[in-house]
């Protein structure tokens, strides 16, 4: 037989919406159940940036200190290559207080911060291992899940479901929440190559005919992302490990000389672009939060700290609730009145670069002319704050509220 288990809330998904969601309810008093259907939290992330939205959660949590002692790599600025053409993008250290930085840290590393931090609250429970299945319902109402862990089966009652189990949700397909899909030009092609001293020592992306390269410096290496045309994939699998490679160092000529490093197509993880959001983001009992609620399009790398202001945003809004008893569906409903505003604005951006910018560098076979604004942005440094702004506080940045 199941093992039964109850909380006020259940969250299922242990990423960054789901953990923090978890971390912020258990600190506001909400007896919280956390389901993570891994072992640990090693696993090939490419969602490595920390905005300086998220470092002001942190800030304000108490945390920000001790979570910069662990490893990462502050970027203060953004810049794109077109040709032998250097042009600034964004410049980070124009944005008001401390946290003028975008961190460059492994999300394993991350998750393990807040999970330490959850745990040492006695309201706060994190199983791994462990993958919530179905949903039960009492009428129409979602009344808990169903999970399969190291145990056995569990069965978890809970006034409140979180689903934050990313942009393959199963729990929001049972659920039948509606999904709009945008649509994607690209693909993405992440692998690593060793960094030298004698490299730039800033991130940046290159750009040439049907080609888009996106280097980030993570100190020791280099975290480099190929943008290809969306089902390109394959083809470029079928031409073998070293065109690609050739490729790469074409774009890039100062990588040429350690392309080696890349054997074969195991050094190389396929990110499939998806944009997409929930039209409902929530029905009684149960609310989307994150990639589960809305896909975002890796342009601008903001998908992270995205889901980490829905996790500030559903903790202010239904923790003392939870913690009283007295959620109604309205309170729930709130998170995406809350959220929805600043998605939608967000992805209205990243889909207006995907099909004017990327489209157009994809498909391109001349050489590529910087667009007008591009060149404003180089020519002028004041310009540069507001993509600044933009990448890194966000669309109405949210504020943690709870005791």
């Amino acid at each position: 037989m199941a093992a039964t288990l109850s909380a006020q809330c259940c969250v299922v998904g242990g990423g960054p919406a789901g953990l923090m969601a978890g971390f912020l309810l258990a600190r506001a008093g909400v007896d919280v159940i956390v389901l993570e259907k891994h072992a640990d939290f090693l696993r090939d992330f490419r969602g490595d940036t920390i905005h300086p939205s998220t470092l002001r959660i942190m800030d304000e949590l108490g945390l920000l200190e001790d979570f910069l002692r662990l490893p990462h790599h502050k970027a203060y600025a953004l810049a794109a290559w077109i040709g032998e053409r250097q042009y600034k993008v964004a410049d980070f250290s124009s944005l008001p207080g401390t946290c003028n930085f975008i961190a460059f840290m492994p999300q394993w590393d991350f998750l393990d911060f807040i999970a330490e931090h959850a745990r040492a609250l006695p309201n706060f429970r994190l199983f791994m291992q462990t993958a919530g299945e179905h949903l039960l319902m009492d009428g129409d109402r979602v009344c808990g899940l169903t999970a399969k862990g190291p145990e056995g089966e569990l069965k978890i009652d809970a006034r409140l479901v979180i689903a934050a189990d990313g942009r393959g949700s199963q729990l929001r397909a049972e659920a039948q929440l509606p999904v709009k899909d945008f649509g994607a030009p690209m693909d993405v092609l992440w692998f690593k190559l060793p960094r030298k001293d004698s490299d730039p020592d800033e991130s940046f992306g290159r750009v040439a005919p049907g080609r888009m390269l996106v280097m980030i410096d993570r100190g020791s290496y280099w975290q480099c992302g190929c943008v290809i045309p969306k089902g390109g994939a394959e083809e470029l699998r079928a031409n073998g490990i070293e065109a690609f490679r050739e490729s790469i160092a074409r774009l890039t000529p100062f990588l040429a000389d350690r392309m080696e490093t890349l054997k074969d197509w195991g050094d190389v993880s396929l990110l499939t672009v998806q944009v997409n959001r929930l039209t409902t983001w929530s029905r009684p009992g149960l609310l989307c939060i994150g990639d589960a609620a809305h896909a975002m399009s890796p342009v601008g790398g903001v998908g992270v700290n995205l889901a980490i202001q829905d996790a500030v945003a559903a903790a202010n809004l239904l923790g003392a609730k939870l913690r009283e008893d007295r959620l109604s569906d309205d309170d729930i409903t709130a998170v995406q009145r809350r959220r929805e505003f600043p998605t939608r604005v967000t992805q209205a951006i990243q889909l207006a670069i995907q099909n004017r910018v990327v489209r157009g560098v994809l498909s391109a076979e001349k050489p590529l002319e910087p667009p007008l604004a591009l060149r404003l942005l180089d020519a002028v440094p004041l310009l540069r704050r507001l993509p600044a702004r933009l990448i890194g506080l966000g669309v109405r940045p949210e504020h943690v509220e709870t005791p």
